[in-house]
């Protein structure tokens, strides 16, 4: 009774949270460099916003949140993906697919998502 369905189910899952996290990662830049605009804002001396470097701080540490976060959701992830697939009996796997793919992804868009927070701090 294989049934290959569970697994490739359980691998769709993963590639929705892989999409769901980087869709927080892109977010979250976007939101850490609106504190650009902020500044150029105040450097028109838009009468608004006297309190832009505040705002500025607020912006970029929210943007690292949304980055970390969504790094954490591919991570964790990965790692509920590769425990589900490893309880699996072996006739419901694929004999001639890689399964370690789409995990080792999932790492790697973790890893460049904390380089980009790692940026972010920086800059």
């Amino acid at each position: 009774m294989s049934d290959p369905r569970v697994f490739f189910a359980a691998e769709r899952t993963l590639l929705a949270w892989i999409r769901t996290g980087l869709t927080i990662m892109g977010f979250g830049f976007i939101v850490a460099r609106f504190g650009l605009f902020l500044n150029l804002l105040a450097a028109e001396r838009v009468p608004l916003l006297a309190s832009s470097e505040s705002l500025t701080r607020l912006s970029n540490g929210l943007g690292i949140a949304l980055v970390l976060f969504g790094t954490a959701f591919m991570i964790f992830a990965a790692i509920q993906h590769r425990r589900f697939v490893s309880s699996l009996p072996a006739e419901d796997l694929p004999p001639l697919y890689h399964r370690g793919f789409p995990v080792a992804s999932a790492f790697i868009l973790g890893a460049l998502g904390i380089l980009l927070a790692i940026y972010l701090v920086a800059t």
